[in-house]
């Protein structure tokens, strides 16, 4: 079996966030949270990392990111390109936004042919998971045998909005039953809650969610592909600038029919994130720590 690949996507637009938070620095030497990320992997025994960019950030990307991390890792480029839709669809005109992780994952195609993890450019996931995936993609992944590491959502919350998450449902194997995308979960009094017909609903905090943290193999490609262009056909007409499919919905359908299973993992760290710019300073002060106690080195490189 080939050695495991990181796959990073880093194409997003960052509306939210106010700009391109996948290469902010949250670190004292201006580190970004993907290149934590990078070091947690090869530390784990990731070799080899594709980034999944827009072609016109890629010289954006070089210069703040991957010119100090190649000497240490093999670093690809996988460009998102919002006219790269199947044959007979046309993209609106005006239309900017991507069309989502589902789409992301899919310009890996003909780039990854090797078992891969794929997570988010903007999420602190900690070093416990990257050594989880690994483990799983070098010992027991095999075509449509996936993984994912789940979080508990209470640990994944922000004081500065709300957030969308995948909540799961797994059975007595530990492996996903369905997966369930939930827009507008926030914190109020301590607790989560979710938005649903104008009413705040309570979510346990100890409900499994997906931070898109997967572990795959290049036959997903083939399986996502036509969940993708019937999405396009769908619901393009009614929604047709902001329209987008993103993966867990991918993963959840998949599961539901039949065609893959997806054992869930989990880490004993903590995830941490900036969707919007009023986290950073939360992450900045959570990096510093972890490199006082010696977790990271001052210099990543």
């Amino acid at each position: 079996m080939k050695k495991p690949a990181l796959v990073i996507l880093a194409a997003g637009m960052g509306s939210r966030y106010g700009g391109m938070k996948q290469i902010d620095g949250v670190g004292n030497h201006n580190e970004p949270i993907i290149e934590f990320s990078i070091f947690d992997a090869k530390e784990a025994g990731f070799e080899k990392v594709i980034l999944i960019i827009r072609k016109e950030h890629e010289e954006i990307f070089r210069n703040a990111l991957t010119n100090k991390i190649e000497p240490k890792m093999d670093v690809r480029f996988a460009y998102q390109d919002m006219y790269n839709i199947p044959e007979g669809i046309k993209v609106p005109e005006g239309r900017e936004k991507p069309w989502g992780t589902t789409h992301a994952l899919l310009a890996c195609k003909g780039v990854v042919d090797e078992p891969f993890a794929i997570v988010n450019a903007d999420d602190f996931y900690g070093k416990d998971a990257y050594k989880v995936i690994y483990n799983y993609l070098c010992n027991e992944i095999e075509d449509d045998k996936y993984a994912m590491v789940g979080y508990l959502c209470g640990n994944t919350l922000t004081d500065n909005g709300t957030v969308t998450r995948g909540v799961c449902e797994k059975d007595e194997n530990g492996n996903l039953v369905s997966i369930r995308e939930v827009q507008k979960i926030a914190r109020q009094d301590g607790k989560a809650v979710y938005e649903e017909d104008g009413k705040w609903l309570p979510l346990a905090d100890d409900t499994v969610v997906s931070m898109n943290f997967w572990g795959l193999t290049p036959k997903i490609f083939e399986e996502c592909e036509p969940i993708f262009a019937d999405f396009l056909r769908k619901n393009l007409e009614a929604n047709p600038m902001k329209c987008e499919h993103v993966l867990p919905t991918a993963m959840g359908d998949l599961v539901k029919e039949g065609k893959c299973t997806v054992k869930v993992l989990s880490s004993k760290d903590s995830w941490f994130g900036v969707t919007y710019k009023e986290d950073k300073p939360d992450v900045v002060k959570r990096i510093q720590e972890m490199k006082d106690a010696g977790i990271y080195p001052d210099i990543l490189w």
